[in-house]
């Protein structure tokens, strides 16, 4: 069994707003074990509904669809579909009833179009929408099932969850399918490639690694399917020991939806110690990433913006003759960054980086690009040296990650890694 999932709107197709129905929809077809097929999106036009309709039937056993269900004349989703099978439109009291109450509720006016949306396809079984003014509706047709909801986000995950997962559950055959997401930095894809070929060789036919990378870090998805849940899993989690294995815990830093700012935080919480930082191409990205994570202040006590020479000097204590010889960019300015913001926040740990984001300001010796990272606690420290092509907001990102990642391969050699995590 396979899915097809259609999205209605031209509000979409002119790009008004982003499709991010489909992606979670076929995230939680994905975990039933049911792979979609193709994903459409159509223009508010009955001709192009039913075009995708077709289309999406001809390959496809579930057939999802959002949008087109609401109290304007441009909704015409409910009529497109009656078209599609043969049907026609009916007044349902149970539907009218529920808009009535949502009426009463907020104090609305009943409208002609609201009325409207009582008219249902006679042959929709239901699906009573708790958020909304319109039902979903179930269609079992030609050995085919269709699901139609509201375009609203909110409103169609409600119907996802009380109403079409269940349903889906009971009246289909699924295979058993277990993820594992693997997260790491450090190493590109090419580079983690080489290293698993083994293991990605030995592979059973019902397992598969796929290679996600991201803004300094790559994500390793092996994937199960099989009809023996409880195998599938322990088959998996093998694996995914083996790979860590292989990685080693400098590259894998956590598994599943973590960050690399959690696996910072949750290791400097487990060594008690505290991390400043002093940043400048990054105006504080550094900071903003670890205090997103709740109970950050454990941890991270503070950081500078250092965007300027003059802040450099007086809130740092970098050098004016570091600055004059070397620059603001360049492994001896961040080092003294590092160690100044130590200084100013009684801190352990600290983490400094200056660089050329872009798109100006690079010169022969320096281009665009062009990045330092220093990490330091009062004995020693780590320096590295970036060297990007992206645009500045990729090159703002890549620099903050990367000296998240420093930080904590930093803190695993200065302090050991004899650490709970568990990836």
């Amino acid at each position: 069994m396979n899915a097809s999932i259609i999205t209605i709107g031209d509000e979409i197709l002119i790009g008004q707003i982003i499709d991010t129905n489909s992606a979670w929809m076929a995230q939680q077809l994905n975990l039933l074990g049911i792979p979609v097929r193709k994903i459409i999106t159509c223009s508010d036009g009955e001709t192009d509904i039913l075009s995708a309709l077709s289309e999406a039937s001809s390959i496809s056993e579930l057939i999802l669809i959002t949008g087109g269900l609401g109290p304007t004349k441009d909704d015409i989703t409910k009529q497109a579909l009656a078209t599609y099978f043969g049907v026609d439109l009916e007044f349902s009291e149970e539907t009218y009833q529920q808009i009535k109450f949502l009426i009463n509720k907020y104090n609305l006016k009943m409208t002609t179009g609201l009325r409207e949306q009582s008219y249902m396809p006679n042959n929709a079984q239901l699906l009573v929408n708790k958020m909304g003014s319109a039902p979903g509706m179930w269609f079992d047709f030609n050995d085919k099932v269709f699901v139609s909801m509201p375009g609203v986000p909110y409103e169609m995950k409600y119907l996802m969850k009380a109403e079409v997962l269940p349903r889906l559950k009971v009246q289909f055959d699924l295979p058993a399918i277990y993820h594992k997401t693997i997260l790491t930095s450090g190493m590109g894809e090419s580079g983690i490639a080489d290293k698993l070929e083994n293991i990605e060789a030995s592979l059973p036919p019902n397992i598969k690694l796929a290679y996600l990378p991201g803004v300094a870090q790559v994500r390793l998805r092996l994937t199960g399917r099989g009809n023996d849940e409880i195998k599938l899993r322990e088959s998996v989690e093998s694996i995914a020991q083996e790979i860590i294995a292989k990685l080693g815990v400098e590259i894998v830093y956590g598994h599943g939806e973590g960050s690399l700012s959690e696996a910072l935080l949750t290791l400097l919480n487990e060594k008690k110690i505290k991390l400043a930082t002093a940043e400048s191409c990054t105006g504080g990205l550094v900071g903003h990433l670890l205090t997103s994570i709740p109970g950050a202040s454990n941890s991270y006590v503070g950081g500078i913006i250092a965007y300027s020479n003059r802040i450099k000097e007086r809130r740092l204590g970098v050098r004016p003759e570091t600055l004059k010889s070397h620059g603001a960019v360049s492994k001896e300015t961040v080092f003294e960054m590092a160690k100044g913001v130590i200084k100013h926040f009684e801190a352990n740990v600290g983490i400094a980086i200056s660089g050329i984001a872009g798109p100006g300001g690079g010169t022969p010796d320096k281009p665009v690009g062009t990045t330092w990272i220093a990490v330091a606690n009062e004995t020693h420290y780590y320096t590295q040296k970036l060297t990007l092509e992206g645009n500045r907001i990729l090159n703002i990102k890549y620099s903050a990650n990367a000296a998240l990642r420093a930080a904590r391969q930093f803190i695993l050699k200065q302090y050991g890694n004899e650490t709970d995590e568990s990836p």
